[in-house]
C-alpha cells in the first residue's frame, strides 16, 4: 500500500510542478528494515516536496516507545521488540498563496520484551492529512475537508468529527497558543477495528491525497504575490518548525530510534523565518513593510489565517 501510495503522489506532483523532479534514495536502518525517500526541490511549483516511506524493526528503548504511542504502557521495562512500516509526507509550495500539506499513514506493532514475556503484544493504525496554508480561501479548506469526510464516511459516520477535532487538538503550538494550520484528520492508536478495516480505511485516506490537494495547487501556483505576503509565509512556516522540532511524535520517534536523519528532518521547509520581538518592531525597508506579525490587524487576510489557528472552525 504505501508503495502505491509514494509512487501515485509523486507521479502527481511531478505533473503539478512541470519542472522538479524527484530524487530517491534507498536506504538501509543498521536495527533492521529501511526505506525509500524521494524529495523534490526547488522546483517551479515546490520548494520542497519530501515523500518518504519506511518499513524498520527491531528492538527500541522504552522512551522511544513511549514517543510512539500516545497512551505508552510505561510498565514495560526494557528494549521493546516492534515493527513499523509507514508513509510520511510534507509538501511545501513557493507560492505563499498555495499551502503546506502533511500526510502520514503508518501501522505499528510491538512484542513482548524479553524481560517481561507475560505482557501483550500491542499493534496500531495511526495517521492523518492536514493542511497548513498562509493565507485562508474559505473554498479551498471546504474542498480538503470535504474530501476527508468522505473517506472516513465510507468507514465510520463518526470517523471525521472525532478524527477533525484530533487533528485540531494534536496540531496546538502549546507556546504560541495557536494550531499550525487549519487541520483536516488525524489519529492514532487505533485497534478498536479489524486490522483488515483499518487498513482499507488507511488506503483509503492514502488515496484522498490527490483528489484533496492538487485541485488546490492548481488553483493557487500562479497567484500574483509581493514581498510581504513571501514574508508572511515565512514566518508561518516558523510556527510548522517549531510544531515539528518540539511537540511532533514521529519526529521524537525517529530521534530515539537512530533513524536516518535525512528522512526525519525532510518535512522542515527549505526555507523559513524568525522576527525577533515582532510585537514591538515594524520592519520598513524602502517599499516593504513587515508589520506586527503576531497582532495583525484585525480583518486583515493575515488577521482571518491567525484566528483560524487559535479558534479551530467548522468548515463543512
Amino acid at each position: 500500500m504505501i508503495l502505491e501510495a509514494q509512487e501515485s503522489v509523486c507521479a502527481a506532483l511531478e505533473a503539478v510542478d512541470g519542472a522538479g523532479k524527484f530524487k530517491e534514495d534507498a536506504w538501509t536502518r543498521p536495527g533492521g528494515g529501511g526505506g525509500i525517500s524521494r524529495v523534490l526541490q526547488d522546483g517551479a511549483v515546490f520548494e520542497k516536496a519530501g515523500v518518504n516511506i519506511s518499513v524498520v524493526y527491531g528492538v527500541m528503548p522504552p522512551e522511544a516507545y513511549r514517543a510512539a504511542k500516545a497512551a505508552a504502557d510505561d510498565q514495560k521495562p526494557g528494549p521493546v521488540p516492534f515493527f513499523a512500516a509507514g508513509i510520511s509526507s510534507v509538501l511545501h509550495p513557493k507560492n505563499p498563496f498555495a499551502p503546506t500539506l502533511h500526510f502520514n499513514y503508518r501501522y505499528f506493532e510491538t512484542d513482548a520484551p524479553k524481560d517481561t514475556p507475560g505482557a501483550p503484544r500491542q499493534w496500531w493504525f495511526g495517521g492523518g492529512t492536514d493542511l497548513t496554508p498562509a493565507y485562508v480561501f474559505e473554498e479551498d479548506v471546504k474542498h480538503f475537508h470535504s474530501i476527508q469526510k468522505k473517506a472516513c464516511d465510507k468507514f465510520d459516520p463518526s470517523f471525521y468529527p472525532r478524527f477533525k477535532k484530533w487533528c485540531d487538538d494534536y496540531f496546538y503550538i502549546k507556546h504560541r497558543g495557536e494550531r499550525r494550520g487549519l487541520g483536516g484528520i488525524f489519529f492514532d492508536d487505533l485497534n478498536d477495528y479489524d486490522q483488515e478495516m483499518l487498513l482499507s480505511f488507511a488506503t483509503e485516506c492514502a488515496n484522498s491525497v490527490v483528489p484533496a490537494y492538487i485541485p488546490i495547487i492548481e488553483k493557487r501556483k500562479d497567484t500574483p504575490f509581493n514581498e510581504s505576503q513571501k514574508a508572511w509565509q515565512q514566518l508561518r512556516r516558523g510556527r510548522y518548525v517549531e510544531f515539528n522540532l518540539v511537540y511532533d511524535r514521529g519526529t521524537t520517534f525517529g530521534l530515539k530510534t537512530g533513524g536516518r536523519i535525512e528522512s526525519i528532518l525532510v518535512s522542515l521547509p527549505l526555507s523559513a523565518r524568525w522576527e525577533y520581538d515582532h510585537e514591538a518592531v515594524t520592519y520598513n525597508r524602502g517599499s516593504f513593510s513587515l508589520y506586527d506579525i503576531q497582532k495583525p490587524e484585525e480583518g486583515s487576510e493575515e488577521w482571518k489565517l491567525l484566528d483560524a489557528c487559535i479558534n479551530p472552525k467548522e468548515w463543512i
